[in-house]
């Protein structure tokens, strides 16, 4: 897949089929979207997907404090996965906000992309102020001479009602609920540190990530159980997010309990899936019952790992 990162570098002399939105989380009702996108487009047709960062949200709204299900590099990855061809992540800012709806189809689709076709929602909105509707693009196709197809209303319900339920998962700690809308499970991407080491004084060593993007969304606190790939082998673990209030903590870390490996992690960039979740944080009465809990958890997590 080709990734520019701006729509200025993107040029194209075969026709392109395009969509554009936040696809966060890539979600099934993203891929479906995505596979029309594809499979169904013309003969000869490019696939292109032009989504923003950030955020318009983030841009538009002073106060949004929108988390996100995918870091961008987490996102080019899933679109890659489902078979697109080229991707342009936009910079999203307050003098794009103002392009009126004919210059974006006139400078961006046509001139820059030479769209051939769009597909997209039926309540799309697009230009200054969000002024234009699909009627709108409808009417441009004619003038400019590309195909638009729409997105039904079940379809974008089915996106939109699935990145909310995703998220409110994710908040709840409904670790398998989420994974099932997203169709895949939900990861976290960040780099080993070093931490307080209190796992290993008590006999349960972590790899501390750390995450980079604060706009990334971090499930409720609780013990996970969780998988990886490290060194080409899967390893699975039990990950502790929270605030470790048992010895007085007050940020919060992730950190993961690997079974079954031994080795240095530090500076190493995990990718950490989520399966199941455990419990929720507790504040123990002493460090010898947060052992106990944590044996308990571990065994817990070795029956669903058998279970699988």
């Amino acid at each position: 897949m080709n990734i520019f990162n701006k729509i200025q570098d993107f040029k194209s002399n075969s026709p392109t089929t395009v969509t554009l939105g936040t696809f966060d989380g890539v979600h099934l009702g993203h891929k479906k979207i995505i596979e029309r996108l594809t499979q169904h487009s013309p003969e000869k047709h490019q696939s292109l997907v032009l989504t923003f960062f950030p955020h318009p949200r983030m841009v538009l709204q002073e106060k949004s404090d929108i988390k996100l299900l995918n870091t961008i590099q987490e996102k080019a990855d899933l679109l890659e996965k489902a078979g697109l061809q080229n991707l342009i992540i936009h910079p999203f800012d307050q003098s794009f906000s103002q392009l009126s709806a004919e210059e974006f189809v006139k400078t961006i689709l046509v001139d820059q992309f030479n769209v051939g076709k769009i597909i997209i929602g039926h309540d799309h909105r697009f230009g200054k102020n969000r002024s234009a509707d699909i009627h709108d693009l409808i009417a441009f196709g004619q003038k400019y001479h590309f195909d638009v197809e729409q997105i039904s209303a079940e379809e974008i319900d089915e996106v939109s009602i699935s990145s909310t339920k995703i998220r409110n998962a994710l908040y709840d700690g409904n670790i398998h609920l989420a994974n099932e809308y997203l169709g895949y499970n939900y990861f976290l991407t960040g780099i080993v540190v070093k931490g307080k080491q209190l796992g290993r004084t008590i006999g349960f060593p972590t790899a501390n990530l750390k995450i980079e993007e604060e706009y990334k969304l971090i499930p409720q606190n609780g013990v996970y159980v969780v998988k990886s790939t490290i060194d080409q082998k899967e390893v699975f673990g039990m990950m502790n997010i929270g605030t470790n209030p048992t010895v007085g903590g007050q940020f919060q870390t992730i950190e993961t309990n690997f079974l079954d490996f031994s080795g240095d992690l530090y500076d190493k960039e995990l990718k950490i899936e989520l399966l199941y979740r455990i419990r929720s944080e507790e504040k123990f009465t002493s460090i010898e019952a947060l052992k106990k809990q944590i044996s308990k958890d571990k065994m817990k997590t070795q029956d669903y790992i058998n279970g699988k």
